[in-house]
């Protein structure tokens, strides 16, 4: 099971992976916007597609009102989403 740290900026322009930002934080923007858990919905939705697993895997265990989250991933191992998100993000 995998714990990740990450930033999200909602009511962006769209929702995109920015990438890892100091080394550990995953920096992630959505369009949503932070009423009603819409934002934490929309990250959720959004990890879970680029890690190939369902979104019932992936959850906010920390940090549900603030910008920085913990997100905790069933299945895998910090180094495969680790891995699989910097292949996301290569062009």
């Amino acid at each position: 099971m995998a714990k990740i740290t990450v930033r999200v900026t909602p009511r962006a322009g769209r929702d995109a992976i920015d990438g890892y930002g100091a080394g550990v934080v995953l920096r992630v923007r959505v369009a949503a916007a932070p009423a009603d858990g819409k934002a934490n919905d929309a990250v959720t939705r959004m990890l879970a597609k680029a890690l190939g697993v369902p979104p019932t895997r992936v959850a906010v265990i920390a940090g549900a009102t603030s910008r920085v989250k913990i997100i905790e991933i069933e299945g895998l191992s910090e180094a495969a989403v680790r891995t699989a998100l910097t292949h996301e993000l290569l062009p």
